[in-house]
């Protein structure tokens, strides 16, 4: 049996997964979806910084643009260290496209120029 806390609502209802993936202890539907998917796929939202070759601004903040499934976060973080952003970028600009193939985009959270 699993143990979590659901994040949907503020609530943070105390879920439980048996071995069938039948969840309880939601008060909502939407309990109920994120308890399941977090055991079968848990997913995150990725947030992290990417060199550039800024002198003033040498990483710039980017986050994927719907989340990615926990199991390629290190993956996803390995393959970004050896990208260097060398051009200016706007709040919201894809920097990485499709990233490991997870039809997820990498954009980014800060405005730069190089």
């Amino acid at each position: 049996m699993k143990e979590m806390i659901c994040i949907v609502c503020p609530v943070g209802c105390h879920l439980t997964a048996d071995d069938d993936n039948n969840i309880a202890g939601n008060r909502c539907v939407r309990g109920a979806k994120y308890g399941l998917a977090e055991v079968t796929n848990p997913t995150r939202t990725l947030t992290t910084t990417i060199r550039t070759t800024s002198l003033t601004i040498p990483r710039l903040s980017v986050k994927t643009s719907t989340p990615i499934s926990k199991a390629l976060i290190f993956e996803a973080l390995s393959y970004m260290n050896n990208v260097i952003i060398n051009k200016n970028v706007k709040i919201g600009d894809v920097v990485i496209e499709n990233i490991l193939n997870t039809g997820v985009n990498m954009v980014a959270t800060k405005n730069i120029e190089i």
